[in-house]
């Protein structure tokens, strides 16, 4: 495995994340896997030097952060593994239960400590961005839990980029800790991010964390013959409605054989290539990799030592055509697509 800082910051991540959404409770989707399938997943990615796990208090609805807790702590040291977690989304049905004001925050962290078994996050992203909270009541209420000593770093995830620079501005004014990682939306298929948030990110020092680095794995497999994104592969692709709604161009398919192309002269994955590629761009630190199979992470892992030449990158770019801004909507309360409980 290989590492780097996160950003301009001390933070040494492997060069993949393992992301923990696949982890949790089948209750609450039925693709998620159960502990004990869990379990192999975190010791292979231990084995292998992943140091890095990304999970949120609304995965399985808190189950993901006990399942990943109880993995680390059973076969890692907490102090060599940098454990991420996200607050915004739905957490109950009563007030102050979801978004980005003060109480919500402070009593989110508290509960996922505890569903973690640790006393503090090394990373804290806010979910999504919420409108309805002064930004200023946002970003104080974070300094103070890393004032607290409960979080080390701060980051944020998928928004617009007026929004990440205003955040920014605003810590930088008032000598609060900053945003360092911005876990975006980013792969072949979808690079609206390449525009501006991913140059202010890059100038700003914030450590880049893409998730659905394979387009929810359609840069993992050959065009379909329906041009479904659920058509084929995992069941959680076959029973995923967001997929549908993140991936419905069809020129997006034309990206999925220039991968395809590429990964056969290569004698790789197309999952390698595809990750490859992503790991080589500008501000890429770890990819935030979802894996329901083993030889998915096999694949992951093998993407980290895997160097692709100048013209081999041209050829996988050269297909893509522009999107409409995909992965956010600005004060959403729930993933589109994700079910109401």
């Amino acid at each position: 495995m290989q590492y780097t800082s996160l950003g301009t910051t001390g933070l040494s991540v492997s060069r993949i994340a393992l992301g923990c959404m696949t982890y949790g409770s089948s209750k609450w989707r039925s693709w998620v896997l159960d502990e004990a399938e869990a379990r192999p997943f975190f010791k292979k990615a231990v084995e292998a030097g992943i140091n890095f796990f990304d999970t949120a208090d609304f995965y399985s609805v808190g189950v993901s952060e006990e399942v990943t807790g109880r993995a680390l702590k059973d076969l890692t040291r907490r102090d060599e593994v940098v454990i991420a977690s996200k607050v915004y989304y739905e957490m109950g049905s009563g007030p102050n239960m979801k978004g980005l004001g003060r109480k919500h925050i402070v009593q989110a962290c508290e509960a996922s400590l505890r569903r973690l078994g640790t006393d503090r996050l090394d990373i804290y992203y806010i979910h999504r961005w919420d409108p309805e909270t002064p930004i200023e009541e946002t970003l104080e209420a974070l300094h103070d839990l890393v004032r607290a000593g409960k979080v080390l770093y701060l980051g944020a995830s998928s928004g617009p980029a007026w929004m990440m620079a205003r955040a920014l501005s605003v810590s930088e004014r008032n000598g609060w800790a900053r945003f360092v990682a911005m876990q975006n939306h980013y792969n072949l298929v979808y690079r609206e991010e390449e525009r501006e948030m991913i140059p202010l990110c890059n100038a700003s020092g914030v450590g880049l964390i893409p998730w659905s680095p394979l387009a929810r794995g359609m840069l993992a497999r050959p065009r379909t013959t329906d041009g479904k994104v659920t058509s084929a592969g995992t069941s959680r692709a076959k029973l995923d409605a967001y997929s549908e709604q993140l991936y419905d161009s069809p020129s997006d398919w034309n990206v999925v054989d220039a991968v395809q192309k590429v990964a056969k002269a290569r004698g790789v994955s197309m999952a390698e290539a595809a990750l490859a590629w992503l790991l080589s761009r500008p501000g890429v630190a770890a990819p935030i990799v979802g894996a329901s199979k083993l030889e998915q992470l096999d694949a992951a892992i093998k993407a980290v030592d895997l160097t692709l030449t100048a013209d081999e990158c041209a050829a996988l770019e050269a297909p893509y055509t522009p999107h409409a801004v995909r992965g956010f909507v600005m004060g959403e309360s729930r993933p589109t697509g994700a079910p109401k409980r």
